[in-house]
């Protein structure tokens, strides 16, 4: 489907019937569903309705906008760490090895991989700009998998001398560019093809067909993944590990796994038949959904974890292949539901949409250049009134941002209390994954900061930016 430039029809959205049920009374705007919100964020509690903001790990979050200015990404540093420890286990208690690699396009900075280095994780990165915060953080280097559809000659060259654990191969062009820095070095680099496998999971859609069309990896079905194989093996400086494969994003079931796995394997076993030798890892990618609405039930690390074990077991009985070590990357899974974004309300306005139906417009001091995923792909949210609690019935309201575009929206229709006024500050929940790593300067907006809580403190994780640091890069200036 393609949008328009100028974003939907607002006629097209005039009607209350595609909005959120109403709540049915005033405490449910307040509720906090546990599958959408970090595990240390909670209401504070006393009489008066003012001391009932919300809180994370025991901070409340009108003292973290008064230190640290909105909008900001507050992130619940246990909850980050937990998410990340339950992958860890998921994946090391079974007679099945299996690595989790963190995909740092989710979210990343230097506190975040001191986490998962902590954590016993691994690292997915795609640019040569995520492998030298990785690099110059710290994280162990052979536990770094190298991804990107276009990687560069300096990325290259870079990696294989940081000795980078993998190269995740995405073009015949880059079989010869890895081997050729390899051998510079005088050492042998360990890869994995990406293979494009036919098949496309979204959410609960599942298409077995079409989906060759696509700039990542190489195409079984064409025979471009068999020949990228043949040509490795044949490279002194390369050494074959694995087979990679990513199919989709937000996913909630096994069916698209379970045939991207099936036609893996069936690669593995050509591969063991042409060359005589068995691929050590599968790597099945990412795209475990998480949860944005309450209503949303995402699967555990424990589930996604022995649904995939019993997918590549029973594939590899079938072909007489020993058991491989399994691979997955939930970047969006680990970060997303441990961060919000807390935003400061500037305007409100009432909005008669005829025939009955109304909708009120609060503006926030943020918007599409901290969070694209909205107007991009008309992403959900659930928001909360955080800096207090309120008695005031529901009112249809759209959340909207401050830049110059109709389709700045931050949560497109939602129901908040009708007293929601200029100073109050809003949480929007789930906003770990792509909001800050997709974030703009658009109408030369500062980036916001992230703040990291835990124990009742907040510590910067990335500081914001100033208008004088985007002004800084203009040389006229």
């Amino acid at each position: 489907m393609r949008a328009h430039p100028a974003g939907p029809r607002h006629g097209d959205m005039v009607s209350a019937l595609g909005a959120p049920a109403a709540p049915v009374d005033a405490v449910s705007l307040h509720e906090l569903s546990p599958v959408v919100w970090p595990i240390n964020v909670a209401r504070g509690s006393g009489d008066n309705l003012t001391q009932r903001s919300l809180e994370v790990a025991g901070l409340d979050v009108r003292d973290i906008a008064d230190e640290f200015g909105t909008p900001l990404y507050v992130l619940d540093e246990g909850d980050f760490r937990s998410r990340a420890a339950a992958f860890r286990r998921a994946y090391d208690d079974s007679d099945i090895p299996g690595k989790v690699y963190y995909a740092g396009k989710a979210f990343l900075s230097a506190t975040t991989l001191h986490w998962l280095a902590d954590e016993g994780l691994n690292l997915d990165v795609c640019t040569g700009g995520e492998l030298a915060l990785a690099l110059r953080a710290g994280f162990p280097t052979d536990r770094i998998s190298f991804h990107g559809n276009n990687k560069g000659h300096d990325e290259i060259e870079t990696a294989v001398a940081a000795g980078v654990g993998s190269f995740v191969i995405d073009s015949y062009e880059e079989i010869a560019r890895v081997a050729a820095a390899a051998t510079r070095h005088g050492t042998v680099v360990d890869v994995l093809v990406r293979v494009t496998v036919g098949v496309e999971a979204h959410t609960h859609e599942f298409i077995a067909t079409a989906h060759e069309d696509q700039k990542f990896g190489l195409s079984l079905s064409n025979g471009a993944a068999a020949e990228a194989i043949r040509r490795i093996v044949k490279l002194p400086s390369l050494n074959l590990v694995g087979l990679h494969s990513h199919i989709g994003s937000q996913i909630f079931d096994e069916a698209g796994f379970e045939v991207s796995a099936h036609r893996l394997v069936g690669l593995a076993a050509a591969v063991r038949d042409e060359h005589g030798f068995e691929v050590a890892e599968l790597n099945l990618g990412g795209g475990m959904g998480i949860a944005y609405q309450s209503d949303d039930d995402p699967m555990t690390a424990d589930q996604m974890a022995t649904l995939l074990r019993g997918i590549i077991t029973r594939e590899c009985a079938g072909y007489g292949l020993s058991l491989p070590r399994i691979a997955v990357e939930p970047g969006r899974a680990i970060v997303g539901p441990s961060m919000f974004t807390l935003y400061r309300v500037g305007t409100v306005k009432e909005i008669d949409l005829g025939n009955g139906h109304a909708r009120r417009y609060v503006s926030v001091d943020g918007g599409m250049s901290d969070n694209i995923r909205t107007a991009l792909y008309d992403a959900e949210y659930t928001v909360r009134l955080a800096s207090r609690v309120s008695n005031a019935d529901a009112v249809l309201s759209r959340v909207v941002g401050r830049h110059c575009e109709s389709g700045d929206i931050v949560v497109r229709d939602c129901w908040l209390p009708g007293d929601v006024s200029a100073g109050d500050l809003l949480a929007v929940a789930a906003t770990g994954a792509y909001c800050r790593a997709m974030a703009s300067n658009y109408n030369y907006v500062p980036r916001p900061a992230v703040v990291g809580v835990r124990d009742g403190k907040a510590n910067l994780v990335l500081r914001g930016e100033t208008i004088e640091d985007l002004l800084a890069f203009d040389p006229a200036l």
